[in-house]
């Protein structure tokens, strides 16, 4: 239950008294002003009356695909009719390339995989999502460990037949996850950040009552708020939506600013719908939707949202200021910045996200930078994203063996390594450059992968046993830096006409495994931090 105190009735009531006394627009008439100091309940008709917006947030897709690369753990059976689609797929793949696709099937290197995924259905800028890979249920497969998928086409789930569009496809290096659950089934895998998005997909507006003329009206008033080309009639009734480019990575903000457009207005009713929402975001507890509604209404509502920033109510502040700051306004900055920079508050990462979305790059990236050294990890994250966001030069980033990305910050005096279990696979070091000590033995869960460092020598061992034999494959130096120990370890071997050593091909899956012993023994003294693993819903397989 929400307590208004005495601060904000007096923001309320000030509200009140300038509309009355003209700063609403000098309304004339003791009828109307008593209208406005009661609220008036009738605003007009809004789009979202008229019609539904039809746009789950998350669609279902799969496939099925071929995982290569594996170590003798691939299996050859497959059932027929996926045979042939395999078939005919790889085959349209590589239209260049003599191969025996059955062969390629049947060998034990590789395995038959189902590849499951969700897509955000309104897809304007985030194009690329985690998918799950699992081996077919009654085959001899054992492991997709260190396997790359080749390929694989994606419909929407449980439409797999031949006349179906794709809607996405998908490939790159499988992750297992080593660091969750030690006895994870090695069957089930992802590929992280490797489902592609062929499709765009777009909400529809459905009218309750199907009608050219009001079609018409709704589309106009659409593309008169929010730009050409937001809105397009493709049947009496049905309007197709499309995200504009100031509203990219708000789709769902976007759809629910339609909603509470209102289709028809003038001066007087836009002044009291600004003083009628001002009153709810003030004293309702979603305000949230009065947010929406104000930014619906547009620049209009700046001169009214500026009180609000004086607010003692933190969440009113926020939301006012995220409000104008949407709306080009850059008067709510410093409330926004003093919310991200508040220790105590609840609302630091929503206030630091709307900053990056809004603000003028320098000053989002300025705030991002200072909130590296905050003592609380979540917020130290939450600022490495939005640099991330923002391409920003305090973080240096490279792309290590077509997998994965190693990123360095040196701006944080906190030393930690963060790495990623879901979208792009990266490897994150706050505090950069990190040593690792001397006197260090840690090897793979296997054996087959060693880093060793006895006291008082100058480099790091890193070697690769054979997998079934006593011998060395190979045995490379690294210096004590993480980052080249790293490359050492995950780069791609040199191919013999190549000169220098490459590095051991180790798999991301088996580096962050690494990374966690080196911390976990002491070998590294930095923090180790993991991304949740990714949120891909069961997929029902008939």
């Amino acid at each position: 239950m929400n307590t208004i105190n005495r601060k904000t009735v007096c923001v309320i009531a000030a509200l009140s008294i300038i509309g009355l006394t003209g700063g609403c627009g000098g309304l004339k008439g003791t009828s109307k002003r008593s209208k406005l100091a009661a609220g008036r309940t009738d605003l007009g008709t809004t789009i979202g009356s008229l019609a539904e917006i039809y746009s789950a947030e998350f669609a279902a897709v799969e496939g099925y695909g071929l995982v290569g690369g594996l170590q003798g753990t691939g299996s050859s059976e497959c059932p027929p009719a996926l045979r042939a689609y395999l078939r005919r797929y790889i085959l349209t793949q590589l239209p260049q390339h003599k191969i025996n696709v059955d062969e390629l099937i049947d060998s034990d290197a590789t395995a038959v995989v189902h590849v499951g995924g969700e897509v955000q259905t309104v897809m304007s800028g985030k194009r690329y999502f985690d998918v799950r890979v699992t081996a077919l249920r009654g085959t001899q497969t054992t492991s997709l460990e260190g396997g790359w998928l080749y390929g694989a086409e994606l419909k929407v789930a449980g439409r797999l037949g031949a006349a179906t569009r794709a809607v996405g496809s998908a490939g790159g290096p499988v992750f297992i996850d080593k660091i969750g659950s030690p006895r994870a089934s090695r069957k089930v895998g992802y590929v992280l950040a490797g489902g592609r998005v062929l499709k765009e997909y777009r909400a529809h507006l459905v009218l309750h009552e199907p009608d050219f003329e009001v079609t018409s009206n709704v589309r106009n008033r659409i593309n008169e708020r929010f730009g050409f080309g937001a809105a397009k009639a493709v049947l009496p009734g049905r309007i197709e939506l499309g995200v504009p480019p100031n509203y990219r990575g708000q789709e769902q903000r976007f759809i629910s600013m339609v909603k509470a457009t209102y289709l028809s207005e003038n001066p007087e009713i836009t002044k009291e719908r600004i003083m009628a929402f001002i009153r709810k975001l003030a004293i309702s507890p979603d305000k949230y939707a009065s947010e929406v509604a104000l930014e619906a209404i547009g620049n209009e509502s700046l001169g009214k949202l500026s009180i609000l920033l004086n607010s003692s109510n933190e969440e009113v502040r926020l939301h006012a200021g995220r409000c104008m700051l949407n709306l080009g306004s850059q008067e709510g900055l410093g409330t926004l910045i003093r919310i991200a920079m508040d220790t105590g508050s609840a609302y630091r990462i929503e206030a630091l996200e709307a900053l990056t979305r809004s603000a003028r790059r320098n000053d989002a990236a300025a705030i991002s930078r200072r909130l590296l050294r905050d003592d609380d990890f979540g917020m130290r994250l939450a600022a490495y994203e939005q640099l991330r966001e923002l391409d920003d030069i305090s973080l240096a980033r490279e792309f290590i063996a077509r997998s994965f990305y190693l990123e360095q910050i040196a701006q944080s005096q906190y030393e930690g390594i963060f790495v990623s279990r879901s979208g792009e696979p990266r490897i994150v070091l706050f505090g950069a450059p990190i040593s690792c000590r001397d006197n260090v033995f840690v090897q793979s869960e296997d054996g087959s992968v060693i880093l060793n460092a006895p006291t008082g020598q100058n480099y790091v061992s890193v070697i690769r046993k054979h997998p079934t034999q006593p011998s060395v494959v190979a045995h490379l130096k690294s210096s004590f830096d993480l980052a080249d120990i790293i490359r050492v370890l995950c780069e791609e071997p040199s191919r013999k006409d190549e000169e220098g050593h490459g590095g051991l091909g180790v798999s991301y899956s088996e580096m962050i495994a690494l990374i966690k012993q080196m911390c976990d023994k002491g070998a590294v003294s930095a923090e180790f931090r993991a991304g949740p693993l990714p949120k891909i819903g069961v997929i029902v397989k008939k």
